[in-house]
């Protein structure tokens, strides 16, 4: 059998990294929730089987739950207070919102006996399990299968000295005997919660008969399919994202509308390109295919590329039960492919965890021919013109939005075999979208320099109200050095002037600049302007980079926030150079650029109106390490009361994936405490903390341990400090990667849209808020699910206070999706991952030193 190499080399994800000119602005809402795909290199493991490639088994024991083919089924955290009288807020104008849900007009009423369907030798399709099982449809009756759990309406009888229940004996299409071995697992009653599953199920069944093709776990539609570049060989395919819950008081179907990108050239067709003109193509095939998801169609299952094997091709072997045998003979066998090259490459995708957990720790062998590339590459981000196109297809207006929803049910109620499914199991779907009553929040009021306030309108956008008069409090800038290349000097002067000139009108003060001139843009050359400039103590460095590039920003930010800890303003050429078509959009970067640099130096460009003294905001995200997949970065940001402070603190620690955090956030927040202490002589009297970057699968964990945890620890400081009640402390989990719409006459919410019933969760705390204005697309509202709280805090005033906190991102002068202080956390967070990799100087932990 053949291995790959022990040292199989560091490579790294192509996700979407920050680059070096995103420190401006650019009059956009944050992207948020945003994570580099990491990866690292692992000790060396056998070939796998591909028979076995991206099956798992019942995981037993599992703490977070059940396994199911590849999904793991997170049991429900009831994190409800049981004294909670209502979850619903008062305050705010009452307005009548659709949603993209449908509701179930008939709750199917049965028992379904529950069965696990195992296979020997085992079929990685779950299409053609699907296909072996049903030609015994005469034997089971009514059922549903999913390709590994079997719901049935016949009980059958137990074997004697077996565990099976049913053992049957089929054909592949290739003649290979296959025996199917059906165990009996349990039985569904009418009210359990397993009922929907069952109902995921059969609404899954149900869409097959609308010509979907299923890709990974969705359903797109091939025929609809949009041709977006020839060059690229790309297309979109339109399809749905379906879930159904059980919501407040009924059974609801949530559908999202989904789109995939999808490739058509093959690994084998990049690999071709690369020999044809690179001469070291073995390196650029795997810069450019290491971290990519791969589609392969004969089994319809994704992969993340880690490796390329050059020593191994198709006719090396791998052990089966019946001895060795090569890639080119296993293909043809199982699935009646002919593999025409013989000589190309395997492609090596590493197990991921889910995989591991269910016994499956082999290498995965890919064969380049039969892997299709998915997603997109820098090159295609890159292109204006292409992405500009499939943003006219993706960011669907809601109006546009509600059509499609529309069409999607017609399509369910009228297909004939989608509608013999839904009534053979006694389901009725509504054919009407959900509609319920919301709310919209007060606008807030932005508070300036002397305490000018400005209204907060529907646009969510005080840009020009900044540039009118005095920031909240001021730093002038007396001592600051500009690092730039001798060539470029004249353009950076130029730009410099008009930051002064913004400064003058924002009443902050700001010296000319000392130039630190270096004759190369090597990062060698920068590093060295870099010491010489921050041996002179200045207040913060300006640093002018040519060109977004992401080796020369992560240099450039290692030495400014490890090696010579001093606050930095990264700007492009590029971005700051006046040309003749964009005169006057200059000021307005310079306009952010000031605000920027007078926030890292511990300024506030804006304040918000706050009701409660003594409050400190907590922000917690975590990111993954571009170098390392099993390594994550968690970064706490902290407000020290920003109603008569306008510091910070900020940490970053480092763990291990999977690992638990309660220690990391515990000492976290005891430094935060000791900061706050120091800075005002006693401790808040409320936190409040925003916890993101909690998974489903991770919400048991998170209430059950570090919310307690967090809790005891704190109380225990609070009564050694003379507060026998402990800490008021509200905890929060904010999620941002949700499928849930809502629509107001067929437009977006306004900005302060809350949605606390009918949608929501009977088990949680939880409401939905819609904090920013778009003018592309639909709005995504974001959730947030109070997993304790005893700040002495109705839901309402929680409800306003999450709203408030929106407003004090200031890198961008309108609220964002998110409470201010995660996205402090998530930038702060992303930093470190993807450019640093290692935690910054405590000397910059009262500054906004990553904005």
């Amino acid at each position: 059998m053949n291995n790959l190499p022990a040292n199989s080399g560091h490579s790294r994800g192509r996700g979407r990294g920050k680059k070096p000119n995103e420190e401006l602005s650019r009059g956009l809402v944050p992207q948020l929730g945003h994570a580099p795909v990491p990866q690292q290199a692992e000790a060396r493991r056998p070939m796998s089987n591909p028979a076995t490639q991206g099956v798992t088994g019942a995981a037993e024991g599992d703490p977070r739950g059940s396994v199911r083919g590849r999904r793991l089924i997170t049991e429900i955290v009831r994190s409800r207070p049981s004294g909670l009288l209502t979850k619903m807020g008062t305050t705010g104008k009452p307005i009548t919102v659709q949603t993209n849900y449908f509701k179930f007009l008939k709750r199917p009423n049965w028992s379904l006996y529950q069965y696990r369907v195992d296979f020997s030798p085992d079929v990685d399709n779950t299409f053609l399990r699907q296909g072996l099982l049903r030609e015994h449809s005469n034997i089971l009756g009514g059922y549903i299968f999913d390709g590994s759990v079997l719901f049935c309406t016949t009980k059958f009888k137990d074997t004697p000295n077996s565990p099976y229940v049913l053992d049957l004996l089929t054909k592949s299409r290739s003649g290979e005997n296959i025996s199917i071995k059906i165990r009996s697992v349990g039985i569904v009653e009418a009210m359990d919660p397993q009922q929907l599953q069952v109902l995921n199920l059969i609404l899954r069944r149900a869409m097959e008969g609308l010509q979907l093709q299923i890709v990974a776990r969705n359903y797109f539609d091939p025929q609809a399919k949009i041709v977006l570049d020839s060059k690229h060989r790309m297309e979109l395919w339109p399809g749905y994202i379906t879930s159904i819950r059980q919501h407040e008081s009924d059974f609801l179907l949530c559908t999202e509308i989904a789109h995939k990108v999808m490739r058509t050239d093959t690994l084998y067709q990049i690999l071709s390109k690369n020999i044809r003109e690179n001469d070291n193509y073995q390196g650029a095939f795997k810069r450019e295919i290491i971290g990519m998801i791969v589609l392969t169609d004969y089994n319809n299952k994704t992969y993340r590329v880690d490796d390329v094997a050059f020593e191994s091709s198709p006719m090396s072997t791998f052990s089966t039960k019946d001895g060795e045998i090569s890639y080119v003979e296993y293909y043809k066998k199982r699935y009646n492919i002919i593999i025409r090259d013989h000589k190309q490459p395997l492609v090596v995708s590493r197990p991921s965890e889910k995989n591991i957990r269910g016994g499956a720790d082999q290498l995965i062998m890919l064969i380049p021919e039969l892997a299709r590339a998915t997603g997109l590459t820098d090159g295609m981000r890159s292109d204006f013109q292409l992405m500009k196109a499939m943003g006219e297809h993706t960011r669907i207006a809601p109006d546009r939005r509600i059509d499609r929803l529309r069409a999607f049910n017609q399509r369910l109620q009228k297909s004939e075999s989608s509608v013999n499914m839904l009534k053979s199991w006694n389901v009725e779907l509504d054919s009407a979208l959900v509609e319920l009553r919301a709310r919209v929040l007060p606008p807030q009021k932005i508070v300036f320099g002397g305490q000018r306030r400005f209204l907060c309108d529907a646009r969510a956008d005080w840009t020009y109200e900044c540039r009118k008069d005095a920031m909240f409090t001021n730093v002038d800038i007396k001592r600051w050095y500009v690092i730039t290349p001798s060539r470029s000097k004249h353009e950076v002067q130029q730009f410099v002037k008009l930051c002064m000139q913004a400064s003058g009108g924002m009443k902050l003060r700001m010296s000319e600049p000392r130039y630190e001139e270096i004759s190369d843009d090597r990062n060698g050359t920068y590093s060295q302007a870099i010491d010489s400039a921050a041996a002179k103590d200045p207040q913060i460095i300006m640093i002018v980079i040519k060109s977004p590039n992401e080796e020369k920003y992560s240099c450039i930010k290692k030495r400014t926030c490890v090696d010579r800890p001093v606050p930095s303003q990264v700007v492009t050429l590029k971005t700051i150079a006046p040309r003749p078509d964009r005169s006057s959009g200059l000021m307005s970067i310079a306009t952010k650029v000031v605000i920027q640099m007078n926030a890292k130096l511990m300024g506030a460009p804006w304040m918000i109106e706050l009701p409660i003294n003594g409050l400190m905001t907590v922000g917690f995200d975590v990111c993954h390490s571009s170098k390392n997949k099993n390594k994550s970065y968690g970064a706490f940001v902290a407000t020290m009361d920003m109603k008569s402070s306008t510091r910070y603190f900020s940490s970053v620690t480092e763990h291990m994936k999977g690992q638990e955090l309660s220690n990391q956030i515990l000492m976290n927040m005891t430094c935060a405490l000791k900061a706050y202490r120091e800075h005002h002589g006693s401790l808040p009297d409320r936190i409040l903390f925003f916890r993101d970057g909690v998974g489903d699968g991770q919400l048991n964990q998170v209430f059950n341990i570090e919310v307690k945890f967090l809790k005891t620890r704190l109380d225990e400081i609070y009564k050694s400090a003379g507060r026998e009640k402990g800490c008021n402390l509200a905890f929060i989990v904010v999620t941002k990667r949700i499928n849930t719409r809502y629509f107001v006459n067929k437009r977006n919410p306004e900005p302060g849209t809350i949605v606390d019933d009918v949608i929501t969760l009977p088990e949680r705390f939880d409401f939905y808020l819609v904090s920013q204005a778009i003018k592309q697309g639909t709005v995504s509202p974001t959730n947030y699910n109070v997993l304790h709280d005893s700040m002495g805090l109705n839901a309402d005033k929680i409800q306003i206070l999450t709203y408030k906190m929106t407003h004090m991102y200031y890198n961008w002068s309108g609220t964002c999706r998110v409470p201010a202080v995660c996205q402090y956390a998530h930038k702060l967070a992303f930093l470190i991952a993807e450019s640093i990799h290692r935690a910054p100087s405590s000397g910059l932990e009262n500054q906004l030193f990553f904005l």
